[in-house]
């Protein structure tokens, strides 16, 4: 389901020429990541699954290449989403000086920052730092030397998750203000003047004038704080769910090396597979909140029957 969903994603995007631009490349680019987490990642963790204690049978080089590219896709994964958190964010508070041109150029930054990154926290364990496989326990798993343990874990989530809930944090904070601005704004009516209101549900707009000046008054949200408001919603939902699926396993991750903690393999498996899920609900959340990939989905199948 997984690769299915996201593939759909990255199929409509390449078909669809409007999707060609941001922020759509940042949705690209995590899709990528999914795509390669349920393609790469999740087949060989599900057969060291279902394998007798959860023994690695597949050799050193085949372990090496998972656990790298288990570490690079899902932190790939993390900060792509950090990434369309960050652009939300400035296209609702900086929607003057984040031009199209800006946002082109700092969405493809971001993703190439993601990618080098997380092929650099990946990668660290081949030349070094850690060992992932043991040939006699029969183990498979991200390097757990304590040093790497911390700037693994921080590069590939605590930092985000600082990231994300500042974002956020500042989204809600500037939404606020826009509407406590709006009703601070009441004109109250003048003695002697011409008021001229037309009764209806949507938004209004009063017209008051005296000596020759006009004043406007509007109640009820505008389209662009409607859009704002919708954006929010979305940045919120999608920091929500990356939180609960992913926090379990890093809090674990860290702190099982530091302390020596013995965690029954049943719970690291759990929180490990909840931190998979995260790749299936990226797409499921930034679609459902733009009409326009329902309607290419729609035309998609129309148009293969």
């Amino acid at each position: 389901a997984t690769f299915l969903w996201n593939l759909l994603v990255l199929v409509t995007i390449l078909r669809v020429k409007a999707f060609h631009r941001v922020p759509h490349n940042l949705v690209a680019s995590t899709a990528v990541s999914d795509v390669l987490v349920a393609a790469l990642v999740m087949p060989l963790s599900l057969v060291k699954e279902l394998s007798a204690g959860r023994r690695w049978r597949l050799g050193r080089e085949l372990c090496l290449v998972w656990v790298c590219f288990d570490v690079m896709c899902c932190t790939a994964s993390i900060w792509n989403v950090t990434a369309i958190a960050l652009d939300r964010y400035w296209s609702i508070t900086r929607h003057l000086e984040y031009t199209l041109l800006t946002r082109r150029r700092i969405s493809n930054i971001m993703i190439a920052l993601t990618w080098a990154l997380s092929a650099a926290i990946s990668l660290a364990p081949l030349f070094g730092w850690g060992e992932t496989y043991s040939p006699e326990q029969e183990l498979c798993q991200v390097s757990q030397e304590p040093s790497y343990t911390i700037v693994s874990t921080g590069g590939a989530f605590y930092l985000p998750l600082c990231v994300v809930l500042f974002v956020y944090w500042k989204i809600y904070k500037a939404a606020k203000f826009r509407v406590g601005g709006r009703r601070s704004n009441a004109v109250v009516p003048l003695p002697k003047t011409a008021q001229v209101k037309e009764a209806s549900h949507e938004p209004q707009m009063v017209f008051t004038a005296r000596h020759a000046a006009i004043t406007f008054q509007t109640d009820g949200e505008t389209w662009k704080e409607q859009k704002e408001k919708k954006a929010a919603l979305m940045v919120g939902i999608l920091i929500g769910v990356f939180v609960l699926c992913w926090i379990p396993f890093f809090i674990t991750e860290l702190i099982s090396p530091l302390c020596s903690c013995n965690i029954p393999p049943i719970w690291k498996s759990i929180f490990l597979w909840l931190g998979y899920s995260n790749s299936f609900f990226n797409p499921l959340i930034y679609t459902a909140f733009n009409k326009n990939y329902n309607n290419a989905f729609k035309n998609l199948f129309v148009k293969q029957r």
